[in-house]
């Protein structure tokens, strides 16, 4: 797992690789947040190449994201997806909780 440190509240990300070939990306940040008192962290992009599905990466990279919050003492991640993304939920239902909210967007 490849990864850049990145500036406090900038864009880090991440490329997952399987024999040399990458397989997988990851983009996260840092940010403030107004019930907290610490920043928390936002699963921007997470991507596993479609023949590489099944084999750990997306797990993986939420895991090192994980790793990363916690080396800054952010506990919180998150992140959003489609309601239909069924092959990528299946994992996150594995290894989180669903929330109850609803984005609204202009």
């Amino acid at each position: 797992m490849a990864g850049n440190a990145g500036a406090p509240n900038e864009y880090r990300g991440l490329i997952a690789e399987l024999d040399g070939k990458p397989v997988g990306i990851a983009h996260f940040l840092f940010h403030r947040h107004g019930w907290r008192i610490e920043n928390v962290c936002y699963l921007q992009d997470l991507y596993a190449d479609p023949e590489a599905r099944g084999q750990g990466v997306g797990r993986a990279l939420i895991e090192t994201v994980y790793s990363a919050a916690d080396a800054e003492g952010r506990p919180s991640v998150y992140w959003t997806t489609q309601d239909f993304n069924t092959q990528a939920r299946k994992l996150y239902d594995r290894i989180e909780t669903l929330t109850p909210f609803i984005k609204y967007q202009r």
